[in-house]
């Protein structure tokens, strides 16, 4: 590298939004590195179920903002590098502007909006979005740079049906993955930045920790997308909540709290608990008296269930749960309602010596 390189890096900047499992590292190898000037952005508290795979934080952090923990720890391991936190959600309005003052940005979230978010405002903005993802013991990378190639709408142009994909926190990551996939997104952001090497600019980077193989997928550019084609048909960020289908509703007619699950029980109603988790879940911890029917058997198994009774479903975090009561009202259960939030919030608002995962 030299001192010419390292000049480069002193003097170039990056951007790293989300600091989850794929942030920590990513950000702690770009400040060892020596690049001069790093943005995090991240607007959740460290909390415990982090440290499995978030090695920058520790017990003492919990509680504690992400930002201003990876600001100080970023410190220790390199002073001469200057650390701005952004203690924000990064939406429609303030993404241009934030993304706007570096060179280089990582995304390192775990949602399909914000992929898309992150996309768009590279391409109107011409930097490169280096991108990578993890769930359960896979993972995958590439580097999208419209003027150079094709960006993220020419692999996905259009998002996934809502909740039809897992979250981290629904799926499980082995701890490791995230570690290494967000060091190879380190590696390619030193790479554009000192101009070496040969980015993942079209290609999509597949790892696969089981059997510890890193495959390859090619793309190209779509002559037809949205956003980076000849004729754009997105010149501005829109609502991305929205496109992707995910934007967050009052609640419905079939939705119920767990303060309202509560009550109904404590006044003598006790609707059929249905928990469609796993079988492993449900044995560290579930409601009393609530019935096992993990989601992918729930379409075979409906006899179980009378069409009569009232059923409230419940799954972790109210993901799977929701599917689950799309299914059975379009099978002609209409008394179901889905629990917000899931076990967890049923643990934080009403049991809290209840275990949480």
């Amino acid at each position: 590298m030299g001192p010419e390189g390292q000049r480069k890096l002193k003097q170039s900047s990056a951007l790293v939004v989300g600091l989850g499992g794929l942030g920590v590292p990513a950000a702690v190898y770009l400040a060892s590195a020596g690049v001069g000037k790093i943005g995090i952005v991240d607007f959740d508290p460290v909390e415990l179920s982090n440290l499995q795979r978030q090695f920058l934080f520790s017990e003492a952090d919990l509680g504690c903002r992400k930002v201003d923990v990876a600001k100080e720890k970023s410190a220790q391991v390199n002073p001469n590098v200057t650390v701005i936190p952004y203690a924000v959600r990064l939406d429609s309005t303030n993404a241009m502007k934030i993304i706007g003052e570096y060179d280089v940005v990582l995304d390192a979230t775990d949602n399909v909006p914000s992929r898309y978010l992150i996309n768009d405002a590279c391409v109107l903005q011409d930097k490169p979005d280096v991108y990578a993802g993890v769930i359960g013991f896979n993972g995958q990378a590439s580097v999208f740079h419209a003027s150079r190639g094709p960006c993220y709408r020419c692999l996905f142009s259009q998002p996934p049906p809502p909740n039809s994909v897992k979250s981290c926190e629904e799926a499980g990551v082995l701890n490791v993955i995230p570690g290494i996939m967000g060091t190879i997104q380190a590696n390619q952001a030193v790479g554009i930045i000192l101009g070496k090497g040969t980015p993942l600019i079209g290609r999509l980077l597949v790892f696969n920790g089981l059997d510890n193989t890193f495959d390859e997928v090619k793309f190209r550019k779509n002559s037809s997308c949205a956003v980076c084609g000849p004729n754009p048909t997105i010149t501005e960020l829109i609502d991305y909540e929205e496109f992707c289908g995910t934007k967050q509703k009052e609640i419905s007619d079939v939705d119920m709290t767990p303060i309202e699950l509560k009550a109904s029980i404590d006044a003598g109603r006790k609707p059929i608990l249905l928990d469609v988790r796993e079988p492993f879940e449900h044995a560290l911890c579930h409601l009393e008296s609530s019935t096992l029917i993990p989601v992918d058997q729930l379409s075979h198994r409906l006899k179980e269930l009378d069409l009569n009774d009232e059923i409230v479903v419940y799954c972790h975090v109210g993901i799977r749960s929701a599917g689950a009561v799309s299914l059975l009202r379009k099978n002609g259960f209409t008394n179901v309602k889905n629990l917000t939030g899931g076990i967890d919030a049923w643990a934080v608002q009403i049991d809290p010596e209840m275990p949480r995962y």
